[in-house]
């Protein structure tokens, strides 16, 4: 499909990630549905100045509200996965982070959007102390989930649980669905506040404690 025609979904639109996605896929002149948790917020404004502007459609939307979810995805071809709780110390990411991307998902299915891209994390990857470590890793690796709840790093437990459910309901449902495991993202920012991997950068730098992600 030309990107004139294309119509497609970015959850978490006015995060880092995802306003960079935005600028990319309205630079290219795709209609864009974005979600957010409320669009008249202050905060969203710099996704007004984007490229094309009027292709944006901003949608006020909750990963555990399925209804508001479906809202969003209908009608797009394709749809990134990008929002979720950032890292946390706190066992409640996971319901957030496994509900919500199984809610986009089945959104998906009942919408008939053709591919689902999802933003995973290193963090789903990295954390395995049993792997070998002159070996590579790769899509057969996986961060224990076991280890990650015996030290209490919930968001690594998180990304880990979403991903491989994700996969699961995507092979059950033939939906077309591809995941990326990026680690820290770094660079300009679009958004007036900073990103969770620019806040690590900036601790790093002034030399205070980093708290476990």
């Amino acid at each position: 499909m030309e990107a004139a025609e294309a119509r497609v979904c970015v959850t978490g639109a006015g995060g880092y990630l995802g306003s960079w996605l935005l600028h990319l896929l309205l630079s290219k002149n795709y209609t864009v549905h974005g979600t957010v948790r409320e669009p008249s917020d202050a905060k969203y404004g710099h996704l007004k100045e984007l490229p094309n502007p009027s292709n944006l459609k901003l949608v006020k939307a909750e990963l555990l509200d399925y209804n508001s979810i479906y809202s969003a995805v209908e009608g797009c071809s394709g749809v990134f996965h990008v929002a979720s709780p950032v890292p946390s110390a706190s066992a409640e990411v996971i319901e957030p982070a496994v509900g919500g991307t199984l809610n986009v998902l089945k959104a998906c299915v009942e919408a008939k959007v053709k591919r689902v891209v999802f933003v995973s994390s290193g963090t789903a990857v990295s954390m395995n102390p049993s792997w070998p470590k002159d070996q590579v890793m790769d899509e057969t690796c996986w961060s224990d989930k076991d280890y990650c709840r015996s030290i209490q790093n919930w968001y690594r437990l998180s990304k880990t649980e979403a991903e491989g459910r994700a996969f699961e309901f995507a092979e059950a449902n033939g939906l077309d669905f591809v995941s990326v495991c990026p680690t820290f993202i770094l660079g300009p920012i679009l958004q007036p506040a900073v990103n969770a991997s620019s806040l690590v950068l900036l601790r790093l730098l002034k030399g205070t404690e980093l708290e476990p992600c």
